[in-house]
Protein backbone atom coordinates (compact mmCIF):
# COMPACT_ATOMS: atom_id res chain seq x y z
CA UNK A 1 0.00 0.00 0.00
CA UNK A 2 1.37 3.41 -0.97
CA UNK A 3 1.45 5.81 1.96
CA UNK A 4 1.44 9.56 1.29
CA UNK A 5 2.45 10.48 4.83
CA UNK A 6 1.40 10.83 8.42
CA UNK A 7 -0.52 13.72 9.92
CA UNK A 8 -0.36 14.10 13.69
CA UNK A 9 -3.29 15.79 15.39
CA UNK A 10 -3.48 16.72 19.05
CA UNK A 11 -6.93 17.15 20.56
CA UNK A 12 -7.81 17.86 24.18
CA UNK A 13 -10.01 15.19 25.68
CA UNK A 14 -11.75 17.18 28.40
CA UNK A 15 -14.86 17.89 26.30
CA UNK A 16 -14.04 17.01 22.73
CA UNK A 17 -12.83 13.45 22.35
CA UNK A 18 -14.67 10.78 20.44
CA UNK A 19 -15.36 8.04 22.95
CA UNK A 20 -13.98 4.57 22.37
CA UNK A 21 -17.45 3.12 21.90
CA UNK A 22 -18.21 5.72 19.23
CA UNK A 23 -14.97 4.91 17.43
CA UNK A 24 -15.76 1.23 17.70
CA UNK A 25 -19.16 1.80 16.08
CA UNK A 26 -17.38 3.43 13.15
CA UNK A 27 -15.38 0.26 12.57
CA UNK A 28 -12.36 0.76 14.83
CA UNK A 29 -10.55 -2.28 16.17
CA UNK A 30 -9.58 -1.62 19.80
CA UNK A 31 -6.28 -2.78 21.28
CA UNK A 32 -5.26 -2.24 24.91
CA UNK A 33 -1.74 -1.45 26.05
CA UNK A 34 -0.18 -0.42 29.36
CA UNK A 35 -0.40 3.32 28.88
CA UNK A 36 -2.72 3.88 25.94
CA UNK A 37 -5.76 2.76 24.02
CA UNK A 38 -5.03 2.29 20.32
CA UNK A 39 -7.83 2.46 17.78
CA UNK A 40 -7.39 1.39 14.15
CA UNK A 41 -9.94 1.97 11.46
CA UNK A 42 -9.82 0.64 7.91
CA UNK A 43 -12.03 3.03 5.97
CA UNK A 44 -13.93 2.31 2.74
CA UNK A 45 -11.12 3.82 0.67
CA UNK A 46 -8.51 1.53 2.19
CA UNK A 47 -6.93 4.18 4.40
CA UNK A 48 -6.00 3.55 8.04
CA UNK A 49 -6.83 5.85 10.94
CA UNK A 50 -5.05 5.34 14.26
CA UNK A 51 -6.06 7.11 17.45
CA UNK A 52 -3.91 7.04 20.58
CA UNK A 53 -5.40 8.12 23.88
CA UNK A 54 -2.77 8.75 26.52
CA UNK A 55 -4.28 8.36 29.98
CA UNK A 56 -1.51 10.32 31.70
CA UNK A 57 -1.57 13.68 29.93
CA UNK A 58 -5.19 13.41 28.72
CA UNK A 59 -4.37 14.04 25.05
CA UNK A 60 -5.33 12.20 21.90
CA UNK A 61 -3.12 11.86 18.85
CA UNK A 62 -4.44 10.84 15.46
CA UNK A 63 -2.14 9.48 12.76
CA UNK A 64 -3.69 9.07 9.35
CA UNK A 65 -2.37 7.36 6.27
CA UNK A 66 -4.41 9.17 3.63
CA UNK A 67 -4.10 8.43 -0.07
CA UNK A 68 -4.46 11.37 -2.39
CA UNK A 69 -7.64 11.54 -4.44
CA UNK A 70 -5.75 10.81 -7.68
CA UNK A 71 -3.90 7.81 -6.18
CA UNK A 72 -7.10 6.32 -4.86
CA UNK A 73 -8.95 6.77 -8.17
CA UNK A 74 -6.13 5.18 -10.16
CA UNK A 75 -5.98 2.21 -7.78
CA UNK A 76 -9.71 1.57 -8.01
CA UNK A 77 -9.74 1.94 -11.80
CA UNK A 78 -6.99 -0.67 -12.06
CA UNK A 79 -9.03 -3.00 -9.85
CA UNK A 80 -12.08 -2.46 -12.06
CA UNK A 81 -10.14 -3.22 -15.25
CA UNK A 82 -9.22 -6.64 -13.81
CA UNK A 83 -12.82 -7.41 -12.74
CA UNK A 84 -15.82 -9.09 -14.33
CA UNK A 85 -19.52 -9.15 -13.47
CA UNK A 86 -21.31 -12.50 -13.41
CA UNK A 87 -25.06 -13.11 -13.31
CA UNK A 88 -25.42 -16.37 -11.38
CA UNK A 89 -28.12 -18.96 -10.69
CA UNK A 90 -29.53 -18.64 -7.18
CA UNK A 91 -28.46 -22.18 -6.28
CA UNK A 92 -24.89 -21.89 -7.52
CA UNK A 93 -22.09 -23.47 -5.52
CA UNK A 94 -19.64 -20.82 -4.36
CA UNK A 95 -16.84 -23.37 -4.07
CA UNK A 96 -17.32 -24.82 -7.57
CA UNK A 97 -17.68 -21.36 -9.12
CA UNK A 98 -14.35 -20.19 -7.72
CA UNK A 99 -12.69 -23.44 -8.77
CA UNK A 100 -14.02 -22.97 -12.31
CA UNK A 101 -12.89 -19.34 -12.59
CA UNK A 102 -9.46 -20.11 -11.09
CA UNK A 103 -8.49 -21.97 -14.25
CA UNK A 104 -8.37 -18.60 -16.03
CA UNK A 105 -6.04 -17.06 -13.44
CA UNK A 106 -5.52 -16.14 -9.81
CA UNK A 107 -8.43 -14.37 -8.11
CA UNK A 108 -7.66 -11.40 -5.87
CA UNK A 109 -11.14 -10.92 -4.41
CA UNK A 110 -14.83 -11.51 -5.05
CA UNK A 111 -18.24 -10.80 -3.54
CA UNK A 112 -21.89 -11.62 -4.18
CA UNK A 113 -24.83 -9.23 -4.12
CA UNK A 114 -28.46 -9.25 -5.17
CA UNK A 115 -29.97 -6.82 -7.69
CA UNK A 116 -32.37 -7.97 -10.39
CA UNK A 117 -30.45 -11.24 -10.26
CA UNK A 118 -27.83 -12.80 -8.03
CA UNK A 119 -24.53 -11.33 -9.20
CA UNK A 120 -20.85 -11.77 -8.42
CA UNK A 121 -17.97 -9.36 -8.91
CA UNK A 122 -14.67 -11.20 -9.41
CA UNK A 123 -11.30 -9.44 -9.52
CA UNK A 124 -8.45 -11.33 -11.20
CA UNK A 125 -4.78 -10.67 -10.51
CA UNK A 126 -4.02 -10.11 -14.18
CA UNK A 127 -6.00 -8.45 -16.97
CA UNK A 128 -5.17 -11.25 -19.43
CA UNK A 129 -7.30 -13.61 -17.30
CA UNK A 130 -10.34 -11.72 -18.57
CA UNK A 131 -9.26 -12.20 -22.18
CA UNK A 132 -8.89 -15.94 -21.52
CA UNK A 133 -12.37 -16.04 -19.97
CA UNK A 134 -13.82 -14.21 -22.98
CA UNK A 135 -12.13 -16.66 -25.34
CA UNK A 136 -13.82 -19.50 -23.48
CA UNK A 137 -17.25 -17.85 -23.50
CA UNK A 138 -19.87 -18.65 -26.14
CA UNK A 139 -22.84 -16.73 -27.49
CA UNK A 140 -26.19 -18.02 -26.16
CA UNK A 141 -27.98 -20.46 -28.44
CA UNK A 142 -31.00 -18.86 -30.13
CA UNK A 143 -33.47 -20.12 -32.71
CA UNK A 144 -33.95 -16.63 -34.15
CA UNK A 145 -31.84 -13.52 -34.72
CA UNK A 146 -33.45 -11.23 -32.14
CA UNK A 147 -30.33 -11.10 -29.93
CA UNK A 148 -27.51 -8.68 -30.74
CA UNK A 149 -24.08 -10.36 -30.51
CA UNK A 150 -22.20 -8.14 -28.05
CA UNK A 151 -19.06 -9.02 -26.10
CA UNK A 152 -18.34 -7.38 -22.75
CA UNK A 153 -17.16 -8.21 -19.23
CA UNK A 154 -20.70 -9.00 -18.12
CA UNK A 155 -21.40 -12.73 -18.27
CA UNK A 156 -24.25 -15.12 -17.53
CA UNK A 157 -23.29 -18.27 -15.66
CA UNK A 158 -25.11 -21.48 -16.67
CA UNK A 159 -25.19 -24.68 -14.61
CA UNK A 160 -24.68 -27.65 -16.92
CA UNK A 161 -25.37 -30.35 -14.30
CA UNK A 162 -27.37 -28.75 -11.45
CA UNK A 163 -28.20 -32.09 -9.82
CA UNK A 164 -24.54 -33.03 -9.52
CA UNK A 165 -23.80 -29.76 -7.73
CA UNK A 166 -26.60 -30.08 -5.18
CA UNK A 167 -24.32 -31.48 -2.47
CA UNK A 168 -21.87 -28.57 -2.69
CA UNK A 169 -24.40 -25.72 -2.55
CA UNK A 170 -24.20 -23.22 0.26
CA UNK A 171 -26.05 -20.07 1.19
CA UNK A 172 -24.34 -17.30 -0.75
CA UNK A 173 -23.12 -14.39 1.41
CA UNK A 174 -25.03 -11.53 -0.20
CA UNK A 175 -23.63 -8.10 0.61
CA UNK A 176 -25.90 -5.15 1.32
CA UNK A 177 -26.24 -2.69 -1.56
CA UNK A 178 -29.10 -0.51 -0.30
CA UNK A 179 -29.77 1.54 2.82
CA UNK A 180 -32.14 0.49 5.59
CA UNK A 181 -35.38 2.40 6.12
CA UNK A 182 -35.55 5.44 8.39
CA UNK A 183 -37.73 3.48 10.84
CA UNK A 184 -35.10 0.74 11.13
CA UNK A 185 -32.42 3.39 11.62
CA UNK A 186 -34.43 5.10 14.38
CA UNK A 187 -34.80 1.79 16.20
CA UNK A 188 -31.11 1.00 15.83
CA UNK A 189 -29.74 4.32 17.08
CA UNK A 190 -32.27 4.50 19.93
CA UNK A 191 -30.35 1.66 21.56
CA UNK A 192 -27.18 3.77 21.79
CA UNK A 193 -26.35 5.55 25.03
CA UNK A 194 -24.80 8.82 23.79
CA UNK A 195 -25.57 11.26 20.99
CA UNK A 196 -22.06 10.83 19.60
CA UNK A 197 -22.61 7.07 19.34
CA UNK A 198 -25.89 7.65 17.53
CA UNK A 199 -24.20 9.86 14.94
CA UNK A 200 -21.37 7.35 14.46
CA UNK A 201 -23.83 4.47 14.06
CA UNK A 202 -25.85 6.43 11.50
CA UNK A 203 -22.69 7.15 9.49
CA UNK A 204 -21.51 3.55 9.55
CA UNK A 205 -24.98 2.30 8.60
CA UNK A 206 -25.48 4.60 5.61
CA UNK A 207 -21.99 5.08 4.14
CA UNK A 208 -20.98 3.27 0.96
CA UNK A 209 -19.34 -0.08 1.59
CA UNK A 210 -16.00 -1.08 0.09
CA UNK A 211 -17.79 -3.53 -2.24
CA UNK A 212 -20.38 -0.96 -3.35
CA UNK A 213 -17.65 1.51 -4.29
CA UNK A 214 -15.79 -1.16 -6.25
CA UNK A 215 -19.00 -2.05 -8.10
CA UNK A 216 -19.42 1.62 -9.08
CA UNK A 217 -15.92 1.73 -10.54
CA UNK A 218 -16.62 -1.50 -12.42
CA UNK A 219 -19.73 0.02 -14.05
CA UNK A 220 -17.61 3.01 -15.14
CA UNK A 221 -15.01 0.63 -16.54
CA UNK A 222 -17.69 -1.28 -18.48
CA UNK A 223 -18.92 1.96 -20.02
CA UNK A 224 -15.34 2.90 -20.88
CA UNK A 225 -15.00 -0.37 -22.82
CA UNK A 226 -17.79 0.90 -25.10
CA UNK A 227 -16.71 4.53 -25.42
CA UNK A 228 -13.09 3.64 -26.17
CA UNK A 229 -14.19 1.91 -29.41
CA UNK A 230 -15.13 5.33 -30.78
CA UNK A 231 -12.83 7.62 -28.79
CA UNK A 232 -9.44 5.91 -28.19
CA UNK A 233 -7.64 6.86 -24.95
CA UNK A 234 -10.81 8.29 -23.39
CA UNK A 235 -11.68 7.38 -19.82
CA UNK A 236 -14.86 7.17 -17.76
CA UNK A 237 -14.52 8.35 -14.15
CA UNK A 238 -17.03 8.43 -11.29
CA UNK A 239 -17.53 11.72 -9.51
CA UNK A 240 -19.82 13.18 -6.86
CA UNK A 241 -21.14 11.14 -3.95
CA UNK A 242 -19.79 7.85 -5.29
CA UNK A 243 -16.20 8.89 -4.58
CA UNK A 244 -16.12 12.06 -2.45
CA UNK A 245 -16.73 10.15 0.81
CA UNK A 246 -20.25 11.45 1.41
CA UNK A 247 -22.15 8.85 -0.65
CA UNK A 248 -25.07 6.99 0.87
CA UNK A 249 -25.98 3.42 -0.04
CA UNK A 250 -28.35 3.59 -2.99
CA UNK A 251 -27.18 6.98 -4.29
CA UNK A 252 -26.97 7.60 -8.05
CA UNK A 253 -23.78 6.94 -9.99
CA UNK A 254 -22.47 10.08 -11.74
CA UNK A 255 -19.89 9.44 -14.47
CA UNK A 256 -17.64 11.74 -16.46
CA UNK A 257 -16.54 10.80 -19.99
CA UNK A 258 -13.07 12.39 -20.14
CA UNK A 259 -11.75 13.02 -23.66
CA UNK A 260 -8.67 14.98 -22.57
CA UNK A 261 -6.46 11.91 -23.04
CA UNK A 262 -7.07 12.14 -26.80
CA UNK A 263 -6.11 15.83 -26.95
CA UNK A 264 -2.89 15.21 -25.00
CA UNK A 265 -1.51 13.09 -27.85
CA UNK A 266 -0.51 16.14 -29.90
CA UNK A 267 3.13 15.89 -30.95
CA UNK A 268 5.56 18.80 -30.73
CA UNK A 269 8.16 17.09 -32.90
CA UNK A 270 9.01 19.53 -35.70
CA UNK A 271 12.31 17.93 -36.77
CA UNK A 272 10.55 15.84 -39.42
CA UNK A 273 9.63 17.44 -42.76
CA UNK A 274 5.99 16.48 -42.30
CA UNK A 275 3.45 15.72 -39.60
CA UNK A 276 0.12 14.01 -40.00
CA UNK A 277 -3.14 14.90 -38.25
CA UNK A 278 -6.46 13.13 -38.15
CA UNK A 279 -9.19 14.65 -40.26
CA UNK A 280 -11.97 15.60 -37.81
CA UNK A 281 -15.59 16.58 -37.99
CA UNK A 282 -15.97 20.31 -37.28
CA UNK A 283 -18.90 21.50 -35.17
CA UNK A 284 -19.98 25.04 -34.16
CA UNK A 285 -19.01 24.83 -30.47
CA UNK A 286 -17.64 22.66 -27.69
CA UNK A 287 -21.19 22.27 -26.39
CA UNK A 288 -22.29 20.89 -29.77
CA UNK A 289 -19.35 18.47 -29.69
CA UNK A 290 -20.36 17.32 -26.21
CA UNK A 291 -23.96 16.80 -27.34
CA UNK A 292 -22.85 14.75 -30.36
CA UNK A 293 -20.55 12.55 -28.26
CA UNK A 294 -23.22 11.89 -25.62
CA UNK A 295 -25.85 11.22 -28.28
CA UNK A 296 -23.64 8.49 -29.74
CA UNK A 297 -22.96 6.99 -26.28
CA UNK A 298 -26.69 7.04 -25.50
CA UNK A 299 -27.52 5.25 -28.77
CA UNK A 300 -24.93 2.53 -28.05
CA UNK A 301 -26.27 1.97 -24.53
CA UNK A 302 -29.86 1.85 -25.73
CA UNK A 303 -29.37 -0.37 -28.77
CA UNK A 304 -26.53 -2.74 -27.98
CA UNK A 305 -25.55 -2.96 -24.30
CA UNK A 306 -27.46 -5.59 -22.27
CA UNK A 307 -28.80 -4.46 -18.91
CA UNK A 308 -28.95 -0.75 -19.80
CA UNK A 309 -32.61 0.30 -19.81
CA UNK A 310 -34.61 3.52 -19.70
CA UNK A 311 -31.96 5.46 -21.64
CA UNK A 312 -32.71 9.21 -21.79
CA UNK A 313 -30.61 11.71 -23.74
CA UNK A 314 -30.99 15.04 -21.92
CA UNK A 315 -28.79 17.06 -24.27
CA UNK A 316 -30.29 20.55 -23.93
CA UNK A 317 -29.67 20.85 -20.18
CA UNK A 318 -27.06 23.31 -18.86
CA UNK A 319 -24.79 20.29 -18.49
CA UNK A 320 -25.83 17.75 -21.20
CA UNK A 321 -26.11 14.19 -19.95
CA UNK A 322 -27.32 10.67 -20.68
CA UNK A 323 -29.38 8.96 -17.98
CA UNK A 324 -30.05 5.23 -17.74
CA UNK A 325 -30.59 2.35 -15.32
CA UNK A 326 -27.92 -0.35 -15.13
CA UNK A 327 -29.83 -3.46 -14.13
CA UNK A 328 -26.90 -5.77 -13.28
CA UNK A 329 -25.68 -3.32 -10.61
CA UNK A 330 -29.00 -1.71 -9.72
CA UNK A 331 -27.57 1.81 -10.16
CA UNK A 332 -29.30 4.82 -11.66
CA UNK A 333 -26.56 6.37 -13.82
CA UNK A 334 -25.84 9.82 -15.31
CA UNK A 335 -23.07 10.34 -17.88
CA UNK A 336 -21.66 13.77 -18.75
CA UNK A 337 -18.77 14.65 -21.06
CA UNK A 338 -17.77 18.21 -20.19
CA UNK A 339 -17.90 18.50 -16.42
CA UNK A 340 -14.30 18.99 -15.28
CA UNK A 341 -15.24 21.45 -12.54
CA UNK A 342 -17.50 18.81 -10.97
CA UNK A 343 -14.46 16.53 -10.77
CA UNK A 344 -12.51 19.22 -8.89
CA UNK A 345 -15.46 19.77 -6.54
CA UNK A 346 -15.47 16.04 -5.85
CA UNK A 347 -11.75 16.11 -5.02
CA UNK A 348 -12.24 19.14 -2.74
CA UNK A 349 -14.99 17.39 -0.75
CA UNK A 350 -12.85 14.25 -0.51
CA UNK A 351 -10.07 16.39 0.98
CA UNK A 352 -12.40 18.06 3.48
CA UNK A 353 -13.81 14.70 4.53
CA UNK A 354 -10.29 13.33 5.06
CA UNK A 355 -9.16 16.19 7.31
CA UNK A 356 -11.37 15.34 10.28
CA UNK A 357 -13.64 12.37 11.04
CA UNK A 358 -16.33 14.75 12.28
CA UNK A 359 -16.85 16.29 8.82
CA UNK A 360 -18.31 13.18 7.19
CA UNK A 361 -20.29 12.21 10.28
CA UNK A 362 -21.95 15.62 10.51
CA UNK A 363 -22.74 15.71 6.76
CA UNK A 364 -24.33 12.24 6.91
CA UNK A 365 -26.42 13.24 9.92
CA UNK A 366 -27.67 16.52 8.46
CA UNK A 367 -28.49 14.90 5.12
CA UNK A 368 -30.41 12.08 6.81
CA UNK A 369 -32.35 14.58 8.95
CA UNK A 370 -33.16 16.64 5.85
CA UNK A 371 -34.45 13.64 3.89
CA UNK A 372 -36.52 12.42 6.85
CA UNK A 373 -38.37 15.76 6.92
CA UNK A 374 -38.68 16.24 3.15
CA UNK A 375 -36.21 19.13 3.00
CA UNK A 376 -34.40 17.26 0.23
CA UNK A 377 -35.93 15.06 -2.46
CA UNK A 378 -34.86 12.76 -5.28
CA UNK A 379 -37.31 14.61 -7.54
CA UNK A 380 -36.00 17.88 -9.08
CA UNK A 381 -37.75 20.97 -7.74
CA UNK A 382 -37.47 23.82 -5.25
CA UNK A 383 -35.96 21.62 -2.54
CA UNK A 384 -32.50 22.13 -1.03
CA UNK A 385 -30.04 19.70 -2.61
CA UNK A 386 -27.56 17.43 -0.84
CA UNK A 387 -24.70 19.43 -2.37
CA UNK A 388 -26.11 22.67 -0.91
CA UNK A 389 -26.47 21.02 2.51
CA UNK A 390 -22.86 19.84 2.33
CA UNK A 391 -21.73 23.39 1.53
CA UNK A 392 -23.71 24.62 4.54
CA UNK A 393 -22.05 22.06 6.85
CA UNK A 394 -18.57 22.96 5.56
CA UNK A 395 -19.27 26.68 6.01
CA UNK A 396 -20.51 26.06 9.56
CA UNK A 397 -17.35 24.10 10.42
CA UNK A 398 -15.23 26.95 9.02
CA UNK A 399 -17.10 29.44 11.23
CA UNK A 400 -16.30 27.79 14.57
CA UNK A 401 -14.22 29.77 17.07
CA UNK A 402 -11.49 27.24 16.35
CA UNK A 403 -12.25 26.27 12.72
CA UNK A 404 -12.33 22.54 12.12
CA UNK A 405 -11.51 22.84 8.41
CA UNK A 406 -9.82 25.63 6.43
CA UNK A 407 -11.39 27.91 3.82
CA UNK A 408 -10.81 27.30 0.12
CA UNK A 409 -8.65 30.43 -0.07
CA UNK A 410 -6.44 29.02 2.70
CA UNK A 411 -6.11 25.76 0.77
CA UNK A 412 -5.20 27.75 -2.33
CA UNK A 413 -2.48 29.63 -0.43
CA UNK A 414 -0.85 26.28 0.46
CA UNK A 415 -0.86 25.04 -3.15
CA UNK A 416 2.25 24.75 -5.31
CA UNK A 417 2.75 24.75 -9.07
CA UNK A 418 1.52 21.17 -9.61
CA UNK A 419 -1.74 21.98 -7.80
CA UNK A 420 -2.64 24.84 -10.12
CA UNK A 421 -5.77 24.24 -12.21
CA UNK A 422 -7.64 26.74 -14.36
CA UNK A 423 -10.79 25.26 -15.94
CA UNK A 424 -12.77 27.36 -18.41
CA UNK A 425 -11.36 30.52 -16.86
CA UNK A 426 -12.24 29.43 -13.29
CA UNK A 427 -9.49 29.12 -10.69
CA UNK A 428 -9.77 25.60 -9.21
CA UNK A 429 -6.44 25.63 -7.40
CA UNK A 430 -6.06 24.13 -3.92
CA UNK A 431 -3.47 22.05 -2.10
CA UNK A 432 -3.89 18.30 -2.52
CA UNK A 433 -1.26 17.14 -0.01
CA UNK A 434 -3.01 16.76 3.34
CA UNK A 435 0.32 16.94 5.19
CA UNK A 436 0.61 20.64 4.36
CA UNK A 437 -2.64 21.54 6.14
CA UNK A 438 -2.47 22.83 9.71
CA UNK A 439 -4.16 20.90 12.48
CA UNK A 440 -7.36 22.22 14.07
CA UNK A 441 -7.44 22.83 17.82
CA UNK A 442 -11.21 22.39 17.94
CA UNK A 443 -12.34 19.80 20.52
CA UNK A 444 -16.14 19.94 20.17
CA UNK A 445 -18.03 16.64 20.11
CA UNK A 446 -20.31 15.56 17.31
CA UNK A 447 -23.35 16.09 19.52
CA UNK A 448 -22.29 19.64 20.34
CA UNK A 449 -21.62 20.39 16.68
CA UNK A 450 -25.01 19.06 15.57
CA UNK A 451 -26.88 21.20 18.08
CA UNK A 452 -24.78 24.25 17.18
CA UNK A 453 -25.44 23.63 13.46
CA UNK A 454 -29.19 23.88 14.02
CA UNK A 455 -28.84 26.98 16.17
CA UNK A 456 -26.47 28.60 13.64
CA UNK A 457 -28.82 28.23 10.66
CA UNK A 458 -31.97 28.68 12.72
CA UNK A 459 -30.78 32.27 13.26
CA UNK A 460 -28.83 32.91 10.03
CA UNK A 461 -29.58 36.16 8.13
CA UNK A 462 -30.63 34.42 4.90
CA UNK A 463 -32.58 37.48 3.74
CA UNK A 464 -29.41 39.52 3.12
CA UNK A 465 -26.33 37.27 3.47
CA UNK A 466 -24.84 34.55 1.28
CA UNK A 467 -22.70 31.51 2.16
CA UNK A 468 -19.16 31.38 0.77
CA UNK A 469 -16.79 28.51 1.66
CA UNK A 470 -14.00 30.15 -0.34
CA UNK A 471 -13.82 33.03 2.15
CA UNK A 472 -15.37 31.25 5.13
CA UNK A 473 -17.56 34.20 6.02
CA UNK A 474 -20.95 35.69 5.18
CA UNK A 475 -21.16 38.10 2.29
CA UNK A 476 -23.90 40.41 1.05
CA UNK A 477 -26.10 38.67 -1.52
CA UNK A 478 -25.10 39.56 -5.09
CA UNK A 479 -28.60 38.73 -6.36
CA UNK A 480 -32.17 38.43 -5.17
CA UNK A 481 -32.63 34.81 -4.14
CA UNK A 482 -34.07 33.24 -0.95
CA UNK A 483 -30.95 31.09 -0.42
CA UNK A 484 -27.59 32.04 -1.89
CA UNK A 485 -24.64 29.62 -1.68
CA UNK A 486 -21.72 30.58 -3.88
CA UNK A 487 -20.28 27.85 -6.09
CA UNK A 488 -16.73 27.33 -4.75
CA UNK A 489 -15.16 27.41 -8.24
CA UNK A 490 -17.68 29.04 -10.59
CA UNK A 491 -18.05 32.00 -8.26
CA UNK A 492 -20.77 33.78 -10.24
CA UNK A 493 -23.14 30.83 -9.80
CA UNK A 494 -25.55 30.18 -6.93
CA UNK A 495 -25.75 26.43 -6.28
CA UNK A 496 -29.08 26.90 -4.43
CA UNK A 497 -30.84 29.14 -6.95
CA UNK A 498 -33.66 26.60 -7.29
CA UNK A 499 -34.72 26.96 -3.62
CA UNK A 500 -37.84 29.08 -3.04
CA UNK A 501 -38.81 31.09 0.03
CA UNK A 502 -41.26 28.48 1.30
CA UNK A 503 -38.65 25.72 1.36
CA UNK A 504 -36.07 27.97 3.02
CA UNK A 505 -38.53 29.01 5.75
CA UNK A 506 -39.36 25.35 6.33
CA UNK A 507 -35.65 24.52 6.69
CA UNK A 508 -35.18 27.34 9.23
CA UNK A 509 -38.25 26.26 11.20
CA UNK A 510 -37.12 22.62 11.33
CA UNK A 511 -33.58 23.67 12.29
CA UNK A 512 -34.97 25.59 15.28
CA UNK A 513 -37.09 22.58 16.20
CA UNK A 514 -33.97 20.39 15.96
CA UNK A 515 -31.99 22.63 18.30
CA UNK A 516 -34.87 22.61 20.80
CA UNK A 517 -35.22 18.80 20.66
CA UNK A 518 -31.49 18.28 21.29
CA UNK A 519 -31.57 20.74 24.17
CA UNK A 520 -34.42 18.77 25.76
CA UNK A 521 -32.97 15.33 25.05
CA UNK A 522 -29.39 16.11 26.09
CA UNK A 523 -26.25 14.25 25.06
CA UNK A 524 -26.88 10.97 26.89
CA UNK A 525 -29.78 8.53 27.05
CA UNK A 526 -32.13 8.78 30.00
CA UNK A 527 -32.72 5.54 31.92
CA UNK A 528 -36.03 4.57 30.28
CA UNK A 529 -37.15 0.96 30.14
CA UNK A 530 -38.05 -0.44 26.73
CA UNK A 531 -37.81 1.20 23.28
CA UNK A 532 -37.77 4.98 23.40
CA UNK A 533 -36.59 7.22 20.51
CA UNK A 534 -34.28 9.83 22.01
CA UNK A 535 -31.60 12.28 20.84
CA UNK A 536 -30.92 11.86 17.14
CA UNK A 537 -33.68 9.25 16.87
CA UNK A 538 -36.23 11.80 18.16
CA UNK A 539 -34.79 14.30 15.70
CA UNK A 540 -35.54 11.99 12.76
CA UNK A 541 -39.20 11.50 13.70
CA UNK A 542 -41.89 13.75 12.12
CA UNK A 543 -41.81 17.05 13.99
CA UNK A 544 -44.69 18.54 15.91
CA UNK A 545 -44.81 21.45 13.47
CA UNK A 546 -45.13 19.05 10.52
CA UNK A 547 -47.94 17.17 12.30
CA UNK A 548 -49.66 20.45 13.08
CA UNK A 549 -49.39 21.65 9.48
CA UNK A 550 -50.82 18.36 8.20
CA UNK A 551 -53.70 18.64 10.66
CA UNK A 552 -54.42 22.20 9.51
CA UNK A 553 -54.44 21.11 5.87
CA UNK A 554 -56.75 18.22 6.75
CA UNK A 555 -59.14 20.57 8.57
CA UNK A 556 -59.10 22.93 5.61
CA UNK A 557 -59.92 20.05 3.28
CA UNK A 558 -62.67 18.84 5.59
CA UNK A 559 -64.05 22.39 5.89
CA UNK A 560 -64.09 22.76 2.12
CA UNK A 561 -65.90 19.44 1.78
CA UNK A 562 -68.54 20.53 4.28
CA UNK A 563 -69.08 23.82 2.43
CA UNK A 564 -69.47 22.01 -0.90
CA UNK A 565 -71.90 19.57 0.69
CA UNK A 566 -73.97 22.46 2.13
CA UNK A 567 -73.96 24.24 -1.23
CA UNK A 568 -75.22 21.14 -3.06
CA UNK A 569 -77.92 20.66 -0.43
CA UNK A 570 -78.97 24.29 -0.86
CA UNK A 571 -79.21 23.96 -4.63
CA UNK A 572 -81.24 20.77 -4.24
CA UNK A 573 -83.67 22.52 -1.90
CA UNK A 574 -83.91 25.49 -4.23
CA UNK A 575 -84.85 23.26 -7.15
CA UNK A 576 -87.45 21.53 -5.01
CA UNK A 577 -88.95 24.87 -3.97
CA UNK A 578 -89.10 26.12 -7.55
CA UNK A 579 -90.84 22.93 -8.67
CA UNK A 580 -93.40 23.10 -5.87
CA UNK A 581 -94.14 26.78 -6.53
CA UNK A 582 -94.63 26.12 -10.23
CA UNK A 583 -97.04 23.26 -9.57
CA UNK A 584 -99.17 25.30 -7.22
CA UNK A 585 -99.31 28.27 -9.63
CA UNK A 586 -100.40 26.00 -12.47
CA UNK A 587 -103.15 24.49 -10.40
CA UNK A 588 -104.80 27.87 -9.73
CA UNK A 589 -104.39 28.99 -13.35
CA UNK A 590 -102.42 32.16 -12.78
CA UNK A 591 -99.52 31.33 -15.18
CA UNK A 592 -97.91 28.33 -16.84
CA UNK A 593 -95.47 26.32 -14.75
CA UNK A 594 -91.69 26.54 -15.19
CA UNK A 595 -90.29 23.31 -16.59
CA UNK A 596 -87.20 22.12 -14.75
CA UNK A 597 -84.89 19.32 -15.65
Amino acid sequence: MTVTGFLALSLKLNCGSLKSSCLNSLGFRIKHSAHALVYQRASSNGDVLKVRQNSENNWMQINREIKSFAELQNERREQAERSVLLSCPRKVSEKLLLKYLAKYGDINSYFFYESFDVCAVVEFSQKNSIAMLQDGTVMPASKHESCIPFKSRVFTLKMNNPDDQANTRQSLPYLKQSAISINELVERISAETTLDQQICTLTKTYELTEENVRLRFLVCSLLQDIAIQYFPNCSVKPFGSSVNGFGKLGCDLDMFLDLDGIKEQNSDNTSEPFSVEYHLKRVPSERAATQNVLSLVGDCLDRFVPGCVGVQKILNARCPLVRFSHQPSGFQCDVTANNRIAMKSTELLYLYGSLDVRVRALVFTVRTWARAHGITSSIPGAWITNFSLTMMVIFFLQKRRHPIIPTLDQLKALADAKDKHIIDGNDCTFVRDINKISVSENTETLGQLLQEFFEFYGNFAFQKMSINIRKGKEQTKPEVSPLHIQNPFEQTLNVSKNVNQTQLERFVSLARDGAWILQQEGMTKASVLGYHPWGLAALLLPSASDTGNKAKKRRRREGASERIKSLLESLKNSKSDVKNDATSESSIGKRPSLRTK
